[in-house]
């Protein structure tokens, strides 16, 4: 397990390195802090990755969410939208969001680049310690997990670096807990007054026990399967379909990434070249992006504003044909 000086050093770097730049299954195991009431806190226990090699106690997601005008083939089908990775996350040049930076350069395809733009949330596991829902239940292993939004995030981020803090928050004996407190500002949900306990403490007998009969998680686990190269090609024709205002085509697509509840064809198989679909995202996991008030950093784009109608307009047909002219450069 890493020591606070060892992530103090990593998010230091991770700032200066930004500074410089231009630019789960059906289970319960995810607590969803976002159905708490407004007004209400919950106080977590945060705890190491299982993965000792990660120097954060979290790991970092970034998704892609591309809307599309229903299903081709049925009359009548609403608005669905489909979550694929950026692989940004791995450190590779995202096909999509090549695209995408240039249209922040037009003030007038600004929100259609909001759209488009790579979604943050970072993966947390451990104990909800006060828990204000009433319809919550502790799954049989008591360690949970927690999609965290940006803003959240910043808070958490921040308390790492304050110099008087000793002793890393997922100390088992000396450790802190976490409050998140939900209020609403402009319309979306606020999470500003969410803060770190100022007293530590140490992990209950039976939390202690917990850790022993079930392990910690690997966090690197439940982050979406890196695509290969035949993925990346059908993320970014789903993308230009998707700008297009085109309904979601499964037999096109739906082998490697579909909409929540759209089954994939029957006897349908990827290519020789690519991998198996990725799996599925819990879908309250994308509810936990809604984490964040505009306007918006181009970077840390994270709130989800009323998805608009995919209907082509001719603006979109502008930005596809800008695509399509650039593909054959």
């Amino acid at each position: 397990m890493a020591s606070l000086a060892e992530i103090r050093a990593r998010l230091a770097a991770a700032e200066s390195n930004k500074g410089g730049q231009s630019q789960s299954g059906g289970d319960n195991a995810i607590y969803p802090h976002w159905n708490i009431d407004e007004g209400a806190s919950a106080n977590v226990r945060f705890l190491p990755d299982g993965n000792g090699k990660n120097t954060f106690f979290w790991v970092e997601r970034a998704m892609i969410k591309l809307p599309f005008a229903g299903i081709k083939g049925e009359m009548e089908s609403k608005q669905v939208q489909v979550q694929v990775p950026c692989v940004e996350m791995w450190g590779d040049a995202c096909p999509v969001l090549a695209e995408v930076r240039t249209w922040f350069k037009d003030k007038s395809l600004e929100d259609m680049g909001r759209k488009y733009w790579k979604k943050r949330s970072y993966i947390f596991q451990g104990f909800v310690r006060e828990n204000p829902l009433g319809d919550d239940k502790t799954p049989e292993n008591p360690i949970r997990r927690f999609i965290i939004g940006p803003q959240i995030f910043q808070t958490i981020k921040g308390a790492l670096m304050d110099p008087e803090l000793e002793e890393l928050p997922t100390d088992l004996l000396r450790g802190l807990d976490f409050r998140i407190t939900k209020t609403s500002k402009g319309g979306y949900a606020d999470y500003s007054t969410s803060k770190w306990a100022r007293k530590e403490s140490a992990l209950t007998e039976s939390e202690q026990a917990a850790i022993e009969a079930h392990g910690l998680f690997d966090l690197s686990s439940f982050l979406p399967k890196k695509p290969s190269e035949a993925e990346l090609k059908v993320i970014k024709e789903m993308f230009e379909a998707s700008v297009d205002g085109q309904p979601y085509d499964t037999e096109r697509w739906g082998q490697y990434y579909r909409p929540a509840g759209v089954q994939a064809p029957a006897g349908s198989k990827p290519g020789n070249d690519s991998a198996p679909a990725a799996k599925p995202t819990p879908a309250v996991a994308a509810t936990a992006d809604v984490d964040e008030t505009p306007p918006f950093d181009v970077e840390e784009s994270t709130a989800t504003a009323p998805v608009a109608s995919a209907k082509p307009t001719q603006k979109a047909e502008d930005i596809l044909a800008m695509i399509r002219a650039r593909q054959k450069q």
